[in-house]
């Protein structure tokens, strides 16, 4: 494979007959070729169940995501402004 007019990694102009890119280094392995291209933006093959997907992201049965906070955090806010009072008091 010959190199390409621009890098696909960085956008920078390779010189004709260049082993690799001379801003980042990418090559044939790393960068220009569309197999090392694709294989690291990791999206879904051929194996890939859509069905299985929407269910495990939106099952209903799964527990939502609780809102606002905690119980246990107002007591301590409330501890800890009571130890301010008690301390500023004194």
């Amino acid at each position: 494979m010959t190199a390409p007019d621009t890098c696909p990694n960085c956008g920078a102009d390779v010189p004709a007959g260049a082993k690799a890119c001379p801003e980042c280094g990418a090559d044939e392995h790393t960068g220009w070729s569309e197999e090392a291209y694709a294989s690291s933006l990791n999206l879904p093959d051929e194996s890939f169940d859509y069905d299985k997907f929407i269910q495990r992201e939106f099952d209903p049965k799964q527990k939502p995501i609780p809102h606002g906070i905690h119980w246990f955090w107002w007591l301590v806010a409330i501890v800890v402004a009571a130890v301010f009072v008690i301390a500023m008091a004194r």
